[in-house]
């Protein structure tokens, strides 16, 4: 069927195997997995998206909030709202959204740049943090103006049974720990699972009776509005995260953000721009104001779409005989869905078919290359209006065993289930 990603695709996956699938029965298999499971996230849309609106209301968002501002961009009142419109929807006492922050990693590296100083000690409460905070960090890849590099003292511990393990974690807290790093989304992690609030809050809640001042960092990415409460609301001190993932809505074009306390945020703000500088400055260039609020209040709803699609392609894939993390019915608190394709060629093909069912670059063929901040050749699919924005239908995965692709986002369901059959075809059931 020329109707999921064309005749170029179709015919790409060659094999007896292909006359035992039905894929017509996997699909409907699928749809109605969708339909069960995504029930909780429909509600956390209607939810979160009245919490945006009374926020929006409660700042008086009017049309001269969404006008570019320019050089210094002192007393910028669409910014200061927007400030405090995500402090308001995080209930933190500050926030600071940026369109200088030039990706997520950015804004976590501001937030943790701005808050350790040299002597100070940060554990990593869910193991080894995916490969682009690693450089961030400066362990296990040794980079220059990193933070070992600085002087900070860095320990990491694993998760245990797919799970925080809480008393690993107090156990290794000393006078000098500062900062404890929970990442929520699994990243590129074979073995563990995403982290959902609650679980963040028994990391909080487990390190504070130990040492009341520490702080507890998240790194929000992928996870904002599928429930109905936020890392922020069961103890964490700060957060921070991405405006072209689930806060970005699909419109914002750059950007990130960081939230929590006010003087920790104020720090962050001062690694931003200067000391004594801090979020009094910054333009707003350009639509980029707009792009913000409309992002923000369509957030909600586009993250569910998101979900939606990662849901029917667990189902899709689980029904072809792979492995995949989340399984269609379990509980999910990202947007993130992880196959274990087992091979370099299928998961190069899985890439191939999504690129191939983009709304940009769709004749553009994706290959393995290695990428800074990356150990691994990598393939990245992402045929997005915005580039890297991977809350729009994106795929990605390193070049080494077990082959996973991680496949997130979406603007709407109809694409994310054009592209996933797609890629069925391509890559075929598991041999």
């Amino acid at each position: 069927s020329t109707a999921h990603g064309g005749e170029g695709i179709e015919k790409s996956f060659d094999s007896d195997m292909s006359k035992m699938v039905d894929f017509a029965e996997i699909e409907k298999t699928a749809l109605n997995d969708v339909e069960k499971y995504s029930k909780i996230y429909e509600e956390a849309a209607l939810f979160n998206t009245e919490k945006v609106m009374k926020a929006f209301r409660n700042h008086r968002v009017s049309d001269y909030y969404l006008k570019p501002t320019t050089g210094y961009a002192y007393s910028d009142v669409g910014r200061e709202n927007l400030d405090a419109i995500y402090a308001e929807i995080f209930h933190t006492e500050a926030a600071l959204v940026r369109s200088q922050f030039v990706s997520g990693t950015h804004a976590l590296a501001v937030a943790l740049l701005g808050v350790l100083r040299a002597g100070d000690e940060m554990i990593a409460a869910t193991g080894t943090p995916y490969d682009t905070m690693q450089t961030i960090i400066g362990s296990h890849v040794k980079t220059p103006g990193s933070l070992v590099d600085l002087g900070v003292i860095y320990k990491e511990i694993p998760m245990q049974d797919d799970k925080p393990d809480l008393e690993a974690i107090c156990n290794a807290i000393t006078d000098k720990t500062r900062l404890i790093h929970i990442q929520r989304s699994c990243g590129y992690s074979s073995v563990r699972k995403t982290l959902n609030v609650a679980q963040i809050g028994e990391i909080c809640e487990a390190v504070k009776k130990v040492k009341p001042d520490v702080i507890c960092f998240v790194d929000n990415c992928y996870g904002e509005f599928i429930e109905k409460q936020e890392p922020t609301e069961v103890g964490a001190d700060l957060i921070a995260g991405s405006l072209i993932k689930n806060m970005g809505g699909g419109f914002a074009p750059t950007g990130g953000y960081i939230a929590g306390r006010a003087d920790l945020v104020e720090l962050a703000s001062y690694r931003l721009t200067a000391p004594g500088l801090g979020g009094e400055m910054g333009a707003t260039l350009g639509d980029t104001a707009r792009e913000f609020y409309q992002g923000l209040f369509i957030a909600p709803h586009v993250v569910t779409q998101a979900v939606k699609t990662a849901i029917f392609a667990s189902a899709v894939f689980k029904n072809l005989g792979y492995a995949v993390k989340p399984l269609p019915e379990e509980v999910r608190s990202d947007i993130i869905q992880a196959i274990r394709l087992e091979t370099r060629e299928k998961l190069c093909n899985f890439c191939v078919a999504i690129q191939t069912n983009s709304p940009v670059d769709a004749h553009v063929e994706p290959v393995p290359a290695m990428i800074p901040g990356y150990q691994d050749e990598i393939i990245m699919a992402a045929g997005t209006f915005v580039q890297g924005a991977s809350i729009e239908l994106s795929a990605d995965g390193p070049c080494r065993e077990p082959y996973n692709v991680y496949f997130q986002g979406g603007l709407t369901f109809e694409h994310g289930r054009i592209a996933i059959m797609s890629a069925a075809r391509m890559v075929g059931p598991k041999e």
